[in-house]
């Protein structure tokens, strides 16, 4: 590829969807921001936030295999604009909604509307970029989106002082309506190659590599989204004791570590298959980190909690390792298949973590205005079980090639004919067996 035309690329392709993403992430994680104003506007209380917030993830997960098949057959122009105009109007809708049903039904709109945000990127990534460029430029997709998060915290803050979330939706609404056709516009359009006969979705689900991968990548990065989402807030809050100035600092850090995290993943993930190797050991190296970090806020180890965090916020671009992996594993024709159905598992459980937590967290009355340790130990502590579950099933193919690797080695070498032991020599009260050899000098 000449250079121009990798720039013009870029331009045209790479970076319409950057921004489909960059507002998929924003609307993800504002929820945390304006939680408190939602409260006390319109009167949620905390399982509604929770129900309110995670809708999102429901929708976005039930669409994800509609929407992969819908990639592969018309490409990720016409889906990816179609949908952004849905999130447009939902977001609208937020903007003037007063009761809790009518801004259920405007989140459900919103994440059906961007939930083809990230795998129409890849998808075009895979369609107009070299195989060995895949990686790299998932990550810095992945990057750049997170952006989002990092606009939902300090920059946020400043426009809800200013004007409120109601106008502040608006202006939302407005630039998905504006990305939307910015897609549509400039976007060229790519021949889809056809599918083979037997290149189906059942190909995917029905690949035991798949559903190896898929528990641990579900669990890790699906909590890491429900946490930093929404429930990083009211532990800074109720836990840490951070006053409003002191949470949105380091709900920004957070975004900023996200991000940057992103690109290192995708760094990682690029050189390491220049060399030949698979992304699998980084996929359980970010499981060990993602449970130990949990653990930490979990037992409150004497660990600054803004270091615990950034780790959380870390493993929710682990998306860049999980479709490295799947894009291993599955031909660029079933691309959106594959990434729709991992998808579906990422938000299908950052939907009942997040929703979950709220469940459970309610279970306990407020304190002085927050609620205990305890509930929140409880909370975060199931998710840790479940990672640990996922975890040992992903390592269970190592453990038993392991194990069977020991068990083929025998402990002492059978003495037979053909290699009998003919001269013995000691050496330092050492009796060194030596074999038959009948070439050998003395």
């Amino acid at each position: 590829m000449q250079s121009s035309g990798t720039w013009r690329l870029i331009a045209r392709v790479f970076l319409p969807f950057v921004a489909g993403y960059y507002l998929s992430y924003l609307f993800r994680t504002i929820n945390a921001l304006i939680a408190s104003h939602l409260s006390s506007d319109i009167g949620l209380g905390i399982a509604d936030l929770g129900l309110l917030t995670s809708v999102y993830f429901l929708v976005f997960a039930a669409a994800q295999i509609p929407i992969g098949i819908l990639l592969d057959r018309f490409g990720p122009r016409r889906v990816q604009s179609v949908l952004l105009l849905l999130a447009a109007a939902g977001a609208g809708l937020f903007a003037i909604s007063n009761g809790f049903l009518s801004l259920l039904v405007a989140r459900a709109m919103i994440g059906l509307g961007v939930a083809a945000a990230l795998t129409a990127g890849l998808k075009s990534i895979v369609l107009w970029f070299p195989r060995e460029r895949v990686a790299l430029l998932n990550g810095y997709m992945v990057m750049l989106g997170a952006l989002g998060a990092v606009t939902a915290t300090a920059p946020v803050e400043h426009l809800l002082a200013w004007m409120g979330w109601r106008p502040l939706f608006a202006i939302l609404a407005a630039a998905t309506g504006a990305t939307a056709i910015l897609v549509y516009v400039v976007v060229p359009e790519r021949g889809v190659v056809p599918l083979a006969a037997r290149a189906t979705l059942g190909s995917v689900l029905g690949d035991r590599r798949f559903w190896r991968i898929a528990p641990l990548s579900a669990t890790c990065v699906g909590s890491s989204w429900s946490l930093q989402g929404l429930w990083a807030s009211p532990w800074l809050t109720d836990v840490a004791g951070l006053d409003r100035a002191s949470l949105v600092r380091q709900l920004f850090i957070m975004s900023i570590v996200l991000s940057c995290g992103a690109w290192m993943f995708g760094m990682t993930v690029h050189n390491i298959k220049r060399r030949g190797s698979g992304a699998e050991a980084i996929l359980a190296m970010v499981g060990v980190l993602f449970i130990a970090a949990e653990s930490t806020l979990i037992l409150r180890a004497p660990v600054p909690s803004i270091l615990s965090w950034s780790v959380v916020a870390i493993v929710g671009t682990a998306t860049v390792v999980s479709f490295a992996v799947i894009a291993d594993y599955f031909p660029p024709e079933l691309a959106g298949r594959a990434n729709g159905a991992l998808n579906v598992l990422h938000f299908g459980w950052a939907f009942l973590a997040q929703y979950a937590t709220g469940l459970i967290l309610e279970q306990w009355s407020m304190e002085e205005g927050h609620r205990p340790i305890i509930a929140y130990q409880v909370a975060f502590g199931l998710n840790v079980v479940l990672q640990l579950a996922a975890l040992f099933w992903f390592a269970l193919p190592w453990c038993r090639s392991v194990a069977t690797s020991i068990g083929s080695t025998p402990l002492f070498m059978p003495a037979n004919v053909s290699n009998a032991a003919e001269s013995a020599g000691f050496y330092e009260n050492s009796v060194i067996l030596l074999p038959k050899d009948d070439g050998a000098e003395w």
